[in-house]
């Protein structure tokens, strides 16, 4: 079983996200793993803000439909992206290129309350997944690229319907974790995970609902 250990993470006298009622005491829960460090926050952000975050993202996010090519042909990627930031932070992955469009108010407040929680992170630019519904998925694979520099700090926002998320060890098949994601959960992934551990969201084909994904990254020119 893998052991949590609850880390109290101050918070300021300020509504970080104005809710009106007493908002719930922020806890990290940090997972123990091995050359590497994940920290997750449940209830980061209230139901209600978490529902209107995801109703204006499904709206107002240009969401795409990328393809990638794979032994000599194109599929389309089992999910919809969208990359937003600061200009010419621009990211390449599976052989997709992405340049940012503006940061959405939506966008600019989540990332503000997430660097509330880690003093000295300054993310320039975020990801965003769209997974339509249970047959949407990401393989396994490591955030290891080039302009991420060496272990990067990726800090991910849930919103929507409840998917799972996996990681392995890429030398220790015995290391693993698997964790639900509630509407409103934070995670960090920092330490030298990119390099050690792989990650997916596998296919649930009992989820009938869409999941937004947000991962504030930083872009190193």
């Amino acid at each position: 079983m893998t052991k949590k250990i609850i880390i109290k993470q101050s918070i300021s006298k300020m509504d970080l996200f104005n809710q009106q009622s007493k908002p719930k005491e922020r806890v990290f829960q940090k997972f123990p793993l091995k050359d590497a460090e994940v920290w997750l926050m449940p209830n980061f952000m209230p139901d209600d803000k978490a529902k209107n975050y995801y109703d204006a993202l499904l709206s107002n996010i240009n969401w795409r439909q990328e393809e990638i090519k794979m032994y000599g042909k194109t599929h389309p990627v089992p999910r919809k992206t969208a990359w937003y930031g600061y200009p010419d932070f621009n990211y390449k992955y599976s052989g997709i290129m992405c340049n940012p469009e503006p940061w959405t108010m939506e966008l600019m407040d989540i990332k503000k309350v997430i660097e509330h929680f880690l003093p000295g992170e300054n993310f320039n630019s975020v990801l965003l997944n769209l997974y339509r519904d249970g047959n949407d998925k990401v393989s396994w694979h490591a955030d290891d690229e080039p302009e991420l520099g060496t272990n990067p700090t990726i800090a991910s926002v849930s919103l929507g319907a409840v998917r799972r998320f996996d990681l392995k060890h890429k030398d220790d098949p015995e290391q693993k974790l698997q964790i639900e994601l509630t509407s409103g959960t934070l995670v960090i992934m920092t330490g030298a995970l990119q390099h050690h551990w792989l990650h997916q969201i596998p296919v649930q084909k009992k989820i009938n609902e869409p999941r937004i994904n947000l991962t504030f990254r930083t872009i190193k020119l």
